[in-house]
């Protein structure tokens, strides 16, 4: 039997014009919110949900929407005013039915405390980012919607508009918000955020009808850029287009008279077959546990798409421990001159370690250039000026060193990298890394996860982060050991690798 909060959410929906098909099910349980299940077997390409765009809550449909568009405001801070004004209606706002189904805020780090964000998520991934997102959010608050609250032509009450009241609305925003279309922007789509994520698994798509979109695009949440329903993720993304007015009616007249299919209306289409009793799954997207955890507040076991990152200081605090820091800078200068880069976030630069323990070729290139004999490195120097191509620089030196074939098409191959030094630096950045987390072992970790509860929310799911974090870390000694293993063993038989460079 429904439980009182489903029951009233289906009739609101019904109130709404929102159709949902009889083979969906909804199951409320206390410890793991609400899931859909199949109660019929399901087929590719049933349309199982309608939803009208007008039941969706946006900066466009909100009560509010006048005084946000007054202030200037978009993108996830419009959207913040618009859920946290409808909520402090109570039951007055049109999304009633909606919201009395919300939880207050989801379980993110963003809503943590500073005291939990230090002790739970030290070293992992996300220290750093949650901190620095806490504080960019609360400078908001400050400059954009406190003075609203007092400026606002209409009465407000502050404690529906409090900074607790925004980290909590942005919560919301960031695990359940979609990209509607151009002139809604993204906003809250009811029945559409009811369905759990399972990585690579997506048994139904959401998709905005338009005239000038097909939507046979996968729904992907690093890629949304090119999905009309892509779910959003927690970085601050501006809606330019808010302040357009509405110009697509005719089009949308014309369209819809041809195709039959009403251009207002978000459908949700059923990409593969589901089973009677199982549950429907959608997917954010290939995400790791960290932009899980950051995103929507869960983790999952033995996730594929986890990685762990080094950070560019790090490797240079790896550098200094060896050479000076002048050193280490001259050789960073020469490997940016051959426009190497790592990957690049606001405030750092990092370089990628996936699931397999494999880092990027970025990094391998970086510690070889620091490993460099000074003459060789001044060789290099000098052929920066000279070479067709960018990784003509260290090929050259690699394919000399090797014996191999070399062309300017070539591209560098890892292995040859892997030089005895090279591995050992690998190795002394993965024992860097580790430290990171403190005193605990991983065994600690196990341990403790495996005392936990589930419902343990915070606890839970930082440990699951931790700890496949560090299980990376182990691969990648096992990459670096194996490298050094076999540069060892072609050293004591005086044997060359002997391997052409790889082709485009």
């Amino acid at each position: 039997m429904a439980s009182r909060r489903l029951r009233a959410f289906r009739r609101w929906m019904k109130s709404q014009g929102i159709q949902c098909s009889d083979t969906l099910d909804f199951m409320d349980c206390p410890q793991q919110g609400i899931s859909v299940r199949a109660l019929s077997d399901l087929h590719e390409g049933d349309v199982v949900a309608k939803i009208p765009k007008t039941a969706c809550l946006t900066i466009k449909t909100s009560g509010a929407r006048e005084m946000i568009e007054s202030a200037g405001l978009d993108g996830h801070l419009g959207l913040s005013v618009a859920l946290m004004y409808e909520k402090s209606l109570a039951q007055d706002s049109p999304w009633a039915g909606y919201l009395q189904l919300l939880p207050p805020q989801e379980c993110l780090p963003l809503v943590w405390t500073l005291g939990e964000v230090d002790s739970l998520l030290s070293g992992t991934e996300l220290h750093k980012a949650i901190k620095e997102d806490k504080t960019l959010m609360y400078e908001d608050w400050k400059e954009n919607i406190l003075p609203l609250v007092y400026s606002a032509p209409q009465s407000l009450n502050p404690s529906s508009f409090s900074v607790k009241e925004y980290f909590a609305a942005r919560s919301l925003i960031a695990s359940r918000s979609f990209q509607i279309d151009e002139y809604h922007g993204f906003g809250m789509v009811p029945l559409a955020d009811l369905f759990n994520h399972k990585t690579g698994a997506e048994d139904v798509h959401f998709t905005s009808v338009s005239p000038n979109q097909e939507y046979e695009d996968d729904v992907d949440s690093e890629n949304g850029d090119n999905n009309e329903l892509s779910k959003i993720s927690s970085h601050d993304k501006r809606d330019s287009t808010c302040e357009n007015s509405y110009i697509h009616s005719d089009s949308e007249s014309d369209y819809s008279s041809v195709t039959g299919e009403d251009p207002m209306m978000l459908q949700m289409i059923m990409v593969r077959e589901v089973k009677s009793g199982d549950e429907v799954f959608n997917t954010y997207g290939s995400l790791g546990n960290a932009a899980l955890l950051h995103r929507y507040g869960f983790t999952e076991a033995n996730n594929p798409f986890d990685i762990v990152n080094i950070d560019l200081e790090l490797v240079l605090k790896w550098g200094c421990s060896l050479f000076s820091s002048r050193y280490c800078r001259a050789r960073l200068s020469l490997w940016r001159r051959i426009n190497i880069s790592g990957s690049v976030s606001e405030n750092s630069e990092y370089f990628e370690v996936s699931s397999d323990g494999e880092p990027e070729l970025e990094l391998l290139t970086l510690l070889y250039i620091m490993l460099l004999p000074d003459d060789t490195c001044h060789k290099l120097d000098i052929s920066i000026c000279t070479a067709d191509k960018v990784s003509a620089n260290i090929g050259m030196i690699l394919a000399e060193k090797h014996d191999i074939t070399w062309s300017t098409s070539s591209e560098i191959s890892k292995d040859l990298l892997l030089t005895e030094k090279v591995c050992r630096a690998l190795l002394a950045l993965a024992d860097i890394r580790e430290s990171c987390y403190g005193s605990k072992s991983i065994d600690e970790d196990v341990e403790a996860l495996e005392r936990c509860c589930m419902t343990e929310r915070k606890l839970y799911h930082s440990l699951m982060l931790r700890i496949s974090e560090r299980r990376i870390l182990e691969k990648f000694r096992t990459y670096a050991t194996a490298g050094a293993q076999s540069q060892t063993f072609q050293d004591a038989n005086g044997t060359s690798t002997r391997k052409r460079l790889k082709k485009h």
